[in-house]
C-alpha cells in the first residue's frame, strides 16, 4: 500500500510542473526579462495596467491587462492582453498573464508571467 500511495504521488508531482520559461501558448518572460519568439525579442518593462475580473469575483466586464514592452526593432511598445500588434514582419500578440488576479490580493511585479504569439503572415 505504502508503494502504491509512493507512486501516485510522484505521478501528481510529475503533472503539476510548468516550466517557468515556457507556457503552453508560446514564450513566457517576466518583467525586465526576454521572451525570444522567432527572432523577435520581447522584453517587458513594466504592468501599465491590470483590470482584471478576479477570479474570485463576478464582474460585469472581464477587465484587461496592458503592458509596456521593448519590442525588438521597434522600440518601446503597449501591448494589451489579446490584441494583435503589427511589428516587423508579423503580427505579436500578448496571450497570456500569471498569476491570476484575485480579489484582495495585489500581485508583486515581481510574480507577473507574460505568454506572447508571433505570428508571420
Amino acid at each position: 500500500m505504502n508503494r502504491t500511495l509512493f507512486l501516485a504521488l510522484l505521478a501528481l508531482a510529475s503533472c503539476a510542473t510548468v516550466p517557468k520559461t515556457e507556457f503552453a501558448n508560446g514564450p513566457t518572460a517576466a518583467l525586465n526579462e526576454v521572451a525570444n519568439l522567432d527572432g523577435l525579442t520581447v522584453r517587458p518593462l513594466a504592468v501599465v495596467e491590470d483590470s482584471r475580473c478576479p477570479i474570485n469575483a463576478n464582474c460585469v466586464w472581464a477587465g484587461r491587462v496592458r503592458i509596456r514592452a521593448e519590442v525588438g526593432g521597434n522600440g518601446t511598445q503597449e501591448l494589451t492582453l489579446g490584441e494583435p500588434l503589427a511589428v516587423r514582419s508579423g503580427t505579436l500578440t500578448l496571450v497570456d498573464v500569471r498569476p491570476s488576479k484575485r480579489a484582495a490580493e495585489a500581485i508583486a511585479p515581481r510574480a507577473y508571467q507574460f505568454t506572447f504569439r508571433f505570428q508571420r503572415p
